[in-house]
């Protein structure tokens, strides 16, 4: 399977993406990496984007430098429309092919696969979602959530309103609601920001968005409104998102005190409010735009120079710039893998890879990612890196960064993580690795 062949983005309609036809997975030395995406199903139109930017690196590496260190990479796309049961039947029906790493993009799917990806000795990497204990390496070996937790993001929402507001001191008696999906995914951050409540004094409300109020959520806006909050944090996806910036300007809540999380803050998210969205923020782990030389590496090799095939396909966008972004770190920790051990790379040599990241300035720069991310280095024992968080405020027409990295409350954080990791550990019975401290 090869880019062009790809669905354009808007197209939603189309089920199961063509397979790589003659390509034999058990060639000698090629990398196998399966993709799980859901270019159909309710948060189509954000899975297309995302899926469109890891094909679009894979496919600029392969034409660049044919491969990684010398190795063909193969990947493949599963579409599993974002169901929790159909994500399992493409790992099984794909653990066959000894993928080195799976990439699940949905955090319902991640906690079916973080049992199986111990006893498969197949790493799982969740940029930046599923279970935030999984940073403790020590207790979730296989299960990697670089650059930045849930929780970690969540601090630095509350870091960065504080920095607003003059001192976090200035926190004391406001009123800060959170707007969610629920599900696992929307109720991850809510006991890490009652933590920090007591520790602040801030007053915490939040409202759940079913599936089926995803394009309504009048009620839940009413009582909003009603409730007036200094702030408000919401952690959506699809169809929510677009839906809440509406709402909250429909009810006249000010767009710069509404703040989403990093899968809020897209351009398919502000795009149909226009001006409506000005002022409206989310967090991002990397910087929005086409701005860099990696950016016009993938453009010559990937789109042939055709920009508007390319825009066609997401160039640019936050989305698929994301999906951009976790193919880059995939790369990292293959060619990791295979600069220290060489031969055929197993499920476990890609998990010292991973765990070896190191994503330096010399290194971004290397990639033609100067400006695209922040460094950060990844080991045994923290398998979330540093965590540093940027903010992007929607200007009418475009995402623009509004704040400096922000450092997460680690103080307060990696004890939480910590405690949650081996609390979960302890319902599957895993011991603590023995081999990193």
């Amino acid at each position: 399977m090869r880019l062009l062949k790809f669905l354009l983005s808007g197209f939603i309609g189309a089920a199961i993406i063509a397979p790589l036809g003659s390509v034999s997975y058990a060639e000698e030395d090629s990398l196998y990496v399966p993709l799980y995406t859901y270019r159909t199903g309710p948060f189509a139109a954000n899975g297309v984007k995302v899926a469109n930017g890891l094909n679009a690196y894979f496919e600029m590496i392969t034409k660049r430098d044919g491969g990684i260190e010398g190795r063909k990479i193969i990947w493949e796309e599963c579409e599993f429309g974002y169901r929790t049961d159909r994500g399992v039947e493409c790992y099984e029906r794909l653990k066959g092919k000894k993928p080195l790493v799976s990439n699940p993009f949905s955090t319902g799917l991640t906690y079916k696969l973080v049992p199986k990806a111990r006893v498969d000795k197949i790493p799982l990497l969740t940029m930046g979602y599923g279970f935030s204990g999984a940073a403790d390496g020590r207790w979730f070996p296989w299960v990697f959530n670089f650059p930045t937790t849930y929780w970690s993001q969540a601090s630095a929402f509350i870091k960065y309103i504080g920095a607003e507001m003059g001192g976090m001191e200035n926190l004391r008696d406001k009123k800060i609601g959170f707007i969610f999906l629920e599900s696992g995914y929307g109720k991850e951050p809510i006991h890490l920001l009652e933590v920090l409540g007591e520790k602040f004094g801030y007053e915490l409300k939040t409202w759940a968005v079913p599936m089926a109020q995803m394009q309504d959520q009048r009620s839940q806006w009413r009582k909003i409104a009603r409730w007036k909050p200094d702030y408000m944090f919401m952690w959506g996806w699809g169809n929510m998102n677009a839906t809440a910036i509406s709402r909250a300007s429909e009810f006249g809540f000010p767009m710069d005190k509404f703040i989403g999380v990093w899968w809020s803050g897209d351009e398919v998210d502000t795009r149909p409010a226009g001006l409506k969205a000005k002022g409206y923020r989310a967090a991002t782990f990397h910087a929005p735009g086409d701005f860099s030389r990696l950016h016009k590496d993938i453009l010559e090799y990937a789109y042939g120079g055709d920009i508007e095939l390319a825009k066609e396909h997401d160039y640019g966008d936050v989305l698929w710039s994301r999906g951009v972004f976790n193919a880059m770190l995939i790369a990292e920790g293959l060619r990791n893998a295979i600069v220290e051990f060489g031969g055929t790379i197993t499920g476990e040599e890609m998990r010292w890879g991973l765990e070896h990241i190191n994503l330096t300035d010399e290194r971004l720069e290397e990639l033609g990612a100067t400006g695209f991310g922040k460094p950060f280095k990844v080991t045994c024992a923290d398998h979330e890196g540093s965590g540093p968080v940027l903010f992007q405020e929607w200007d009418g027409e475009k995402w623009v960064i509004v704040s400096d990295w922000i450092e997460p409350m680690k103080e307060v954080v990696r004890p939480m993580l910590e405690e949650a990791a081996s609390k979960e550990a302890e319902k599957w019975n895993y011991e603590i690795r023995k081999d990193c401290s």
